[in-house]
């Protein structure tokens, strides 16, 4: 039976440049999961968008010197231009800064407040008495009270990953350039979310996936809401750019919703503005107000707690009112029971990948970015890497000696050495065609091949279905090697000089596994099996196609890029015929040269400017 499934990734910043540890943390799993989950013939809806506004964007800006609307803007289209060259299937990749999100994310403070769930209080925060003004989270840092590790945020320790109080950071101290003074607190009024109230519900939804949460995932988020539980926390913050507090009160025209708060709710919002600019009006309600649809959330581990904790605490908090204010003409479900929002089915948080056994760091250049890593290596060469080191259960390493070996010694020799040379010395001696063998007469050997192809769609398959991407992968590189050992055995080679009909039957069997193997490989390696799908002239396409559109609303314009899907061929195992006509093939990878390992290494730590 098919499914809804909703793939929502990781929103990232406008302020820095994508990396393959981004990419490997949220990105690239949501794309594998989304292009199964197409091939399987479940509605899939995968998006996402820049995070546009929090203070990450507006210190960007300030570095630079420019308007934080035309940095946010040149991040974005750098983000679009890389998801489209590796392949990151989005059906739709947005922004935060668009009229629909604002009103989708006031239209939950609204039910939220309406529920009884927020209230305002006056706090100390960090003001800049030389900058006249309150000074937001990350532009002060200093010792965190609890680690007591140097660098951390007022609000957040990424050292230790706890939520910080702002009054409690010791030698607090502005990041701000040229602000010599010394921040003081000062009161100010805020909105609040009393999670408090929501602990229990929330303690409930993460037992109640205990069978299928990464441990990782779920251990971390009991553990911390057991034992420290939710705490009321601060929605609103003294700022210039962001979403205005949806209040009356002149006194808040200053403040502006916080972006932890905000920017998750692009989950919602980026399904609503796909149906919109879709022509589909109400077609998010099939991954939103549907009990039976499947959310998969993909983060890195620096986010889990949001994602499993506060995340679904705001949806179990905004009820059935979210409806009544966003879509007061909705009607009540056919049973009569309210509409409310589905939660997060599952949240698959990988862990981070460091580099070259240090941390990752776009601020010294210690960093493989995506699109420049795009300028001289192959999209599915990155994508094959990236999977089989996924630091899915612990932190992993990009290292480039690996990556060579890698992709010579497996994406290369078992994979794509195996599909060439059947295919080629076909193309040769069977004069363009498979061979046109009667299947009824097939080997024992042949059929037991075909038999263990056949059974790795189920044990690739649950693999995907369970979100353990890297053993998803080994599974079908194990598969790819049964056939090169099928092919030694046999060796068409040289028994078509005494044998042609046996040649036949080994060539046509081998043709089969490969390409049912390109089904199994095309989630990972999508533009290298959409070439093999060519050789075997298939009318349609594997997989559907990527196009940018410009949006327009109140707030200007924005790009959106966006994902085309076709009816193409399904994770079923290949019904190749004798007989049919083949089209010339050739290399499906390249082979990396040993020198690359020091080049690449010389250029880590050195400034891209």
């Amino acid at each position: 039976m098919n499914e809804n499934i909703l793939i929502a990734v990781a929103w990232p910043y406008a302020n820095a440049e994508i990396h393959v540890g981004n990419l490997t943390g949220s990105h690239l799993p949501g794309d594998i999961a989304a292009r199964y989950h197409r091939l399987k013939g479940n509605k899939v809806l995968m998006i996402t968008g820049t995070d546009s506004h929090g203070t990450p964007v507006t210190m960007s800006a300030d570095k630079l010197g420019k308007p934080v609307e035309e940095v946010y803007k040149s991040y974005h289209e750098g983000f679009i231009d890389l998801f489209k060259q590796i392949g990151i299937s989005y059906d739709l990749y947005t922004t935060t800064h668009s009229e629909n999100h604002f009103k989708v994310s006031q239209s939950i403070f609204l039910a939220l407040q309406k529920n009884g769930f927020l209230f305002k209080k006056t706090e100390p925060q960090w003001f800049s008495p030389g900058l006249n003004r309150f000074l937001p989270d990350r532009y002060i840092e200093g010792t965190c009270y609890i680690c007591g590790t140097e660098g951390a945020r007022s609000d957040q320790c990424d050292a230790c990953g706890n939520v910080l109080d702002p009054a409690k950071l010791v030698n607090p101290k502005s990041k701000v350039e040229d602000d010599t003074s010394s921040p003081e607190l000062r009161d100010t009024e805020h909105f609040f979310i009393d999670l408090s109230k929501l602990e229990p519900d929330v303690i409930k939804y993460l037992k109640e996936r205990a069978d299928h949460m990464r441990d990782t995932v779920l251990g971390e988020s009991l553990r911390k809401v057991e034992a420290e539980g939710l705490k009321p926390r601060a929605i609103t913050r003294d700022l210039d750019w962001g979403i205005p507090v949806p209040v009356i009160d002149a006194s808040w025209e200053s403040k502006k919703l916080y972006v932890w708060f905000e920017a998750v709710i692009g989950y919602l919002s980026a399904p609503i503005e796909w149906s919109q600019v879709s022509g589909q009006k109400n077609a998010w309600h099939d991954w939103w107000t549907n009990p039976k649809a499947k959310q998969f959330h993909f983060i890195g581990k620096d986010n889990i707690f949001f994602h499993t904790s506060l995340w679904p605490a705001e949806l179990m908090g905004v009820g059935s009112a979210f409806m009544e204010i966003f879509e007061p003409s909705s009607q009540p479900s056919p049973d009569g029971k309210e509409v409310k929002l589905t939660l997060p089915y599952d949240v698959p948080a990988n862990q981070f990948m460091n580099l070259e056994g240090k941390k990752i760091s776009g601020s010294r250049n210690w960093a493989v970015n995506g699109r420049d890593a795009l300028t001289r290596y192959d999209p599915d060469a990155l994508r094959y890497y990236l999977t089989v080191n996924m630091p899915e259960a612990k932190d992993s390493d990009w290292d480039w000696a690996e990556f060579v070996a890698r992709n010579n010694n497996e994406l290369v020799a078992t994979w794509g050495n195996l599909a060439n040379r059947v295919l080629a010395f076909c193309y040769k001696n069977w004069d363009g065609q498979v061979p046109n063998v009667d299947v009824n007469t097939l080997r024992d050997s042949d059929l037991s091949l075909l038999a263990v192809i056949v059974n790795g769609f189920n044990t690739v398959g649950a693999e995907l279905e369970a979100v353990r991407l890297r053993s998803a992968l080994s599974e079908a590189m194990k598969l790819a090697t049964v056939v090169n050992q099928y092919l030694d055995s046999n060796a068409p080679w040289s028994a078509i000089k005494v044998d042609k009909d046996g040649a036949s039957k080994t060539v046509y069997t081998a043709l089969k596994a490969i390409d049912s193997l390109k089904v199994m490989f095309a989630p990972f390696l999508p533009f290298t099996c959409e070439k093999l799908h060519g050789f075997f002239n298939y009318e349609s396409p594997l997989f559907g196609e990527q196009y940018t559109q410009t949006v327009k609303d109140s707030l200007g314009e924005h790009t959106v890029l966006r994902y085309k899907p076709i009816d193409g061929l399904q994770w079923k195992p290949s019904e190749l015929q004798p007989g049919k006509k083949l089209n010339q093939p050739g290399p499906l990878f390249k082979k990396l040269e040993e020198s690359v390992i020091e080049e690449e290494r010389a250029r880590l730590g050195q400034s891209n400017l």
